[in-house]
């Protein structure tokens, strides 16, 4: 639409749009608003609207992705959690234990990482593991021990979902729905966080390529639910060093194809604690809007991937390390 677009003629439009049978996406911008027309070869009724007042050009998303995409929002989408800013001008840190353990574990962690600068406090309560026979969280109790950490810190909190029956649970406990790497493609599990008006982190398969991610997230979006971020934790490569390749070419890949808030997990990614920190760096200069990172009081006591979580000193390291580093500058410009 033009710049001078009344909101009457916005209207219009998204009304000839519903009568031709297709289904418009409003998107609204600070200097115009967008209208996405989506649905069967949407391109070829074109000239059935192109004659209302105010439209300023009409351009076929080519990317399969259509939501998700620059050329249907060309501004950062930036997600407002509580309060707390992902995608905005300055890096939100997520930390925490990759399992909720117990109350005292998860406080003691929580006012930690707090006091350093995080911002979201991490945590599965419900852990889907490559081995049935290991640690697989506390359900429901440790989400209530998440809510309670997040009235005693102020922190925001996110936690995995796995599959689309719990979603109703989580929604009363977390702030953010995590989507893990096996769910990547669980459409029915993507379909069902679109409708919980819950902000959604959507981790990337461990063998997915960056349009199969970008298309699952807009199973998300094509419900209604536009406060989705992307996280990228790695990949599978012959490579054995480390857990997976953690694959920071797709920080800037991805922000030049969607304008959706980019995370990286560089826990996951590498598999070995001696790396998150050069790694959560390396991300941040990429242009990462945000990182997840697994800090634990004790890791060699952890219950799960202790070889990948920060002690407190590290995460403090860290977290100093990065100040000075946006302090400088040091981010890829938007």
């Amino acid at each position: 639409m033009s710049h001078q677009a009344t909101d009457a003629q916005v209207d219009a439009v998204v009304e000839r749009v519903k009568e031709i049978g297709l289904r418009p996406e409003l998107s609204l911008g600070e200097d115009r608003a967008v209208i996405g027309v989506i649905g069967g070869n949407a391109y070829a009724y074109r000239e059935a609207f192109s004659h209302l007042p105010a439209i300023q050009e009409i351009v076929q998303i080519t990317k399969p992705f259509k939501l998700a995409s620059r050329e249907f929002q060309p501004r950062d989408t930036v997600i407002n959690v509580g309060g707390v800013m992902i995608g905005g001008d300055e890096p939100v840190v997520m930390a925490g234990p990759c399992s909720v353990e117990n109350e005292a574990m998860l406080m003691e962690t929580a006012k930690f990482v707090a006091a350093q600068g995080a911002r979201i406090l991490r945590g599965g309560a419900f852990k889907p593991r490559t081995s049935p026979y290991s640690f697989q969280g506390l359900g429901e109790e440790g989400l209530k021990m998440m809510a309670a950490a997040r009235e005693a810190t102020g922190l925001r909190v996110i936690s995995e979902v796995v599959t689309p029956a719990d979603v109703e649970l989580l929604t009363r406990y977390v702030d953010i729905l995590q989507v893990g790497t096996r769910n990547m493609q669980n459409y029915a599990l993507l379909q069902e966080v679109g409708r919980s008006g819950k902000p959604v982190m959507l981790k990337r398969g461990m063998s997915s390529t960056i349009e199969e991610w970008l298309l699952a997230a807009e199973y998300i979006l094509s419900q209604g639910n536009r406060d989705v971020m992307l996280c990228e934790r790695g990949i599978r490569t012959f490579e054995t060093a480390t857990r997976f390749t953690l694959d920071l070419n797709s920080v800037p890949l991805v922000r030049e194809l969607s304008h959706l808030p980019i995370v990286v997990d560089p826990s996951q990614g590498t598999g070995k604690w001696s790396l998150v920190r050069p790694m959560s760096l390396a991300a941040v200069a990429a242009g990462a809007q945000a990182l997840i990172v697994e800090v634990h009081p004790n890791p060699d006591e952890a219950l799960s991937d202790g070889s990948q979580s920060l002690d407190f000193e590290m995460f403090r390291r860290l977290m100093q390390d990065l100040k000075r580093q946006v302090a400088a500058g040091s981010g890829l410009p938007a």
